[in-house]
């Protein structure tokens, strides 16, 4: 069964919500705090070693109500219900959405077209598993009898985002292989990451679900044509894998069919990483730490597959961005880690977000009269306080920020963190709380401005009340991290939920492609 389509702006909900809009529009957060005693506890949520603290939006407990009756009557639960259930939910490629399956450690079955699936997931995972082991290990050599010391991702998009971002976020735990990425078409690209590569010992995984993938493919020819020029065409079983649905094609290109991985239509792109695609994050990290990640994720599925919407940790992101979003007409979102480790977050939730749900026909083929979609971008602090901060905190755009800042660091070094964390703190403080006429005037009394305070004053004001959400984790893991992307994976599904879109098609990034092929032609 498909899901329920209901217009939103239909619902009791979304009436109440206008209304209440008006009276929340000009309310200043600090008076809010100061009427609620409670406020941060009452406005704070826990899973595992995460957090959320979310008691600095311009929200109450009324907005709250009045957005989770918008989940409800938009059918929410039985929205979830079908996500896990393997229903058909993508019906414009009449497809399941099944990624969470790829992490459903607790075995039970999952059902598509009246097939458990599970026996073919745990059957992939267990290869991965024994393939990592081999060329981890140096079992699996290249075609001369060396060990593999380099392993290449050939990839786009959902086939490159999601591995590149996790191994570079989960750099600290890699082991002696040396990871690299090509994605795009740019043929400068290929030649720079294949400059510091010998062909013996380097592993090539090609990732592409139907094997035709322009850029994916040309790279993978390019790649091919380097190889031979000191190897042979009966070499390419020992040095290309394939991550693919289209097996002849595979075979065609030279990959033995051991080296095939599988992929399964109900896994869309974007949300793939979990599957063989995310073989280069074994490859990097060990199987193991692949599975604690996996296992991460699928806590935060049960947490959201069972926890009542008030204390559900997706459904208060989701709800909260959808209020500045369809209310506020804020239209874009910064998530900034405060970890060099996910530099390549943002790029990751730009794809997540932004393919699956900029869409602007709903689930019964009509133009919504309603805003979709969130601009996500960001960066890493404290890197983005001396770039884009400005704006957040001075310009004349409402921009919801997520920070995501981690107790320990990672090699100890408690000074950088010390410093890392209380900017990480600093940022959400100043953006709620601002700095008024008479506090920058006091301040320039105090340093001695007192001949600039009439010139200056007016530039050195902060009006605040500017939204965040503060996502606090004990360490960047394995675990952690898988947690923290089904997180925002199911942010986005709630998403297209209320907003009455099919969030798993993305018929926007093929048009373009087929006007490329056509000037090719030409």
């Amino acid at each position: 069964m498909s899901l329920i389509n209901i217009n939103p702006t239909t619902t009791d909900a979304w009436k109440n919500l206008t209304r209440h809009y008006k009276k929340m529009e000009s309310v200043q957060m600090k008076s809010l705090f100061q009427n609620e005693e409670n406020r941060k506890e009452n406005l704070s949520l826990n899973f595992e070693s995460l957090s959320l603290d979310f008691s600095k939006n311009r929200i109450t407990e009324k907005t709250l109500e009045h957005l989770l009756s918008l989940a409800e009557q938009c059918k929410l639960n039985d929205a979830i219900e079908k996500y896990f259930g393997g229903d058909i939910i993508n019906v414009t490629e009449n497809r399941a959405v099944l990624h969470t399956a790829l992490r459903n450690i607790n075995d039970q079955p999952i059902m598509v077209d009246k097939q458990d699936i599970m026996p073919e997931v745990n059957q992939t995972l267990d290869k991965i598993k024994s393939f990592s082991q081999r060329v981890i290990s140096g079992e699996f050599k290249g075609y001369s009898g060396k060990k593999i010391t380099d392993v290449v991702n050939i990839g786009i998009g959902g086939s490159d985002l999601g591995p590149h971002m996790v191994v570079e976020g989960l750099h600290y735990y890699k082991n002696h292989l040396k990871t690299h990425f090509v994605s795009n078409i740019d043929g400068d690209h290929v030649v720079e990451v294949l400059k510091a590569l010998q062909p013996e010992t380097t592993l090539f995984v090609i990732v592409s679900k139907t094997f035709t993938t322009q850029e994916t493919l040309t790279n993978a020819e390019t790649i091919k044509k380097w190889f031979l020029e000191s190897a042979t065409e009966d070499d390419i079983k020992h040095n290309f894998v394939a991550v693919s649905t289209n097996l002849d094609m595979v075979k065609a290109f030279g990959i033995a069919e051991e080296n095939i991985f599988t992929m399964w239509n109900w896994v869309g792109g974007r949300y793939s990483l979990w599957s063989a695609v995310g073989l280069s994050i074994s490859l990097a990290i060990g199987f193991e730490n692949f599975r604690a990640f996996l296992d991460g994720a699928y806590a935060m599925d049960q947490h959201f597959k069972n926890t009542d919407f008030r204390d559900n940790i997706p459904v208060i992101l989701a709800m909260i961005s959808i209020w500045y979003n369809n209310f506020f007409e804020s239209e874009s979102e910064v998530v900034i880690p405060y970890t060099q480790y996910l530099q390549k977050l943002a790029p990751f939730l730009q794809q997540l977000s932004m393919e699956s749900n900029g869409k602007s026909v709903d689930r019964d083929g009509k133009k919504v009269n309603y805003q979709t979609g969130n601009i996500i971008w960001g960066n890493t602090g404290t890197n983005v306080q001396h770039a884009f901060m400005q704006l957040v905190h001075q310009g004349t755009k409402l921009i919801p920020v997520d920070f995501i800042g981690f107790e320990q660091s990672l090699y100890g070094n408690k000074d950088h963190h010390q410093k890392l964390m209380a900017n990480f703190y600093a940022q959400a403080e100043a953006l709620y709380a601002g700095k008024t006429a008479e506090e920058v005037h006091l301040d320039m009394k105090f340093k001695g401005d007192t001949n600039l305070i009439n010139t200056l004053l007016p530039f050195k004001v902060f009006d605040g009340n500017r939204p965040s959400n503060s996502i606090l984790i004990k360490k960047l893991d394995p675990r952690s991290l898988g947690s923290l992307i089904a997180m925002y994976e199911h942010k986005t599904f709630i998403q297209g939920v209320i907003w009455n879109i099919y969030s798993f098609d993305q018929f926007g990034v093929e048009l373009g492609k087929e006007l490329a092929n056509k000037l090719l032609i030409k």
